[in-house]
């Protein structure tokens, strides 16, 4: 197989054998030769889970404490007060019926979609245009909620969504490229918190299997994944 120059020179900056600490993992990735713009960095984790069951759905959201260095468009389905409560909280668009009109003709210029309780029997005819984007409100990640002020603040702020695929790995974005190395650390540590809570119930064994570390046009580096919840115990 062809690689590109800036494959083969990112791989001289580290083992694809060896498993690295989370900080190596972050230090390995900056230290890589970049293109221009401001890549995000993602992490993957492999999951002990059997994705075919509907026991074992991986799935839900997570604040990232130093946000995501992307700006968020919020998009609230509401009515009467709490539509101004999402006003307030300086959601991006805010209405009911219209907003709803819109995405029925292919409107999707938003990043997350919020909704109330009681908007939710117009919302999920909806479900066809809105589920393979990953838009869908779910009250597991916290779109589908009474308390619309702190959810749009919390999405503003830097709020990842996470689900397991059927492969029953999860990928999240911890931020960006020029994010200080503590800061991406930090949100590292909240999304792995946030995936041991959500852990199901039902899952045996190795929970955490494996994990790997990347920006948007690097490589994966491999983390120790068992060490962080040896830590963690």
């Amino acid at each position: 197989m062809h690689r590109s120059k800036l494959y083969s020179s990112q791989v001289q900056c580290f083992s694809r054998q060896q498993i690295y600490s989370v900080s190596e993992a972050i230090e390995i990735i900056k230290k890589m030769p970049h293109i221009k713009f401001d890549e995000t960095v993602d992490v993957a984790f492999k999951l002990g889970i059997d994705p075919r069951k509907s026991d074992q759905n991986v799935r839900g959201a997570c604040p990232l404490p130093k946000g995501t260095g992307k700006k968020i468009s919020v998009c609230v389905i509401a009515s009467g007060p709490q539509a101004d409560e999402a006003k307030s909280a300086d959601a991006d668009i805010v209405g009911f019926e219209d907003i709803i009109e819109k995405i029925k003709g292919g409107w999707l210029d938003f990043d997350i979609l919020i909704a109330t309780p009681d908007a939710m029997k117009q919302v999920r005819p909806l479900g066809r245009v809105l589920g393979p984007r990953g838009l869908m409100p779910n009250p597991k990640t916290g779109t589908v909620t009474n308390d619309v002020a702190a959810a749009v603040s919390e999405a503003k702020a830097g709020r990842v969504e996470f689900r397991a695929d059927r492969g029953a790995c999860v990928h999240v974005p911890l931020g960006k490229l020029s994010f200080a190395n503590e800061d991406l650390l930090e949100n590292f540590d909240a999304v792995f918190d946030a995936l041991q809570k959500a852990k199901p119930a039902t899952a045996k064994g190795t929970y955490f299997v494996s994990c790997t570390m990347s920006s948007t046009m690097s490589p994966g580096v491999k983390v120790d994944v068992k060490e962080i919840v040896r830590q963690k115990l």
